[in-house]
């Protein structure tokens, strides 16, 4: 299923309560905001978890369902709350002095992309912004709590896999002399959003690929995990970031050579967290 806001690829059959979770590898860029935009088409996309939902496309082959935004980032960010609402872009808006996240110009309408470099040159009217929300965020979150709650009808609770990636320099700064630095980060806002043996089994199935991981460090977790993660009640969110360095170029957003390399690697990662309260469906009769 697709429509202007996301892309819902579906199973032959829901095996599994995990579902899957693309926000931010939206890649369709409306020519009026491109137009409206002081930034070029290439740096625009530096804010963007570039191939995310291609990295994740076997999650259908398991038995889970894959939900991939559209919309970029920069455009719509779906990873924020709808109220998350930056006063230094959007007319007619009260500051919120107690959000660090618009603070920082990453709102629900960012105002700066990757390198905190600015979107726009102007503020844009409170109308085109609630029409974004319209169009955009609210058929996103509306698929996805229907994904979630589906999961939790089926088999007693639900696990949603929140996919991005970071910039290897985000890694980099965050990085202690003499400790390796992590390849994915796992994101459960220190043990709020998912039960303990969910995020486990997450981190045990990037581990079992090679793949260095660390927990809530730099990432922990945003919008989509504190909304959704309600672990006491069966809904348990974990956020993965994903080092781009592991498969993209980052000056050109284009996959790597080692793009489809990293890709089968990431198969069998998603092939052991389908586990995760899997169906066990009865042999057929002989």
């Amino acid at each position: 299923m697709q429509n202007d806001a996301y892309t819902l690829y579906q199973p032959a059959r829901r095996e599994t309560p995990v579902v899957f979770s693309s926000p931010h590898s939206g890649r369709m860029y409306p020519a009026a905001f491109l137009a409206g935009s002081v930034l070029d088409a290439q740096v625009i996309r530096s804010s963007e978890d570039a191939f995310v939902d291609d990295l994740f496309r076997s999650a259908t082959d398991f038995g889970a369902p894959l939900l991939s935004a559209c919309a970029p980032r920069a455009f719509i960010d779906l990873n924020r709350a709808a109220d998350e609402l930056d006063a230094s872009v959007v007319e007619g808006v009260a500051r919120s002095p107690h959000n660090l996240r618009v603070a920082s110009g990453l709102g629900v309408i960012p105002r700066v992309v990757a390198g905190g470099r600015a979107i726009y040159g102007a503020k844009m009217p409170l109308a085109e912004a609630e029409e974004r929300i319209r169009c955009y965020w609210h058929p996103y979150h509306a698929a996805l709590r229907r994904l979630t709650e589906e999961s939790h009808a089926q088999f007693g609770q639900a696990v949603l896999v929140d996919c991005h990636s970071m910039p290897h320099e985000a890694i980099e700064s965050h990085s202690r002399p003499g400790v390796a630095r992590p390849e994915v980060v796992l994101g459960d806002r220190f043990g709020a959003t998912a039960a303990r043996d969910v995020m486990d089994q997450v981190e045990a199935a990037f581990q079992s690929a090679g793949l260095r991981v660390a927990r809530n460090t730099p990432f922990a977790g945003a919008y989509i995990a504190q909304a959704y993660g309600r672990p006491s009640r069966g809904f348990h969110v974990v956020q993965v970031e994903i080092d781009r360095a592991l498969y993209l170029d980052e000056a050109t957003v284009t996959p790597s050579a080692d793009f489809e390399a990293f890709r089968s690697v990431l198969t069998g990662v998603i092939a052991q967290i389908t586990e995760i309260g899997r169906l066990c469906l009865p042999l057929a009769a002989e």
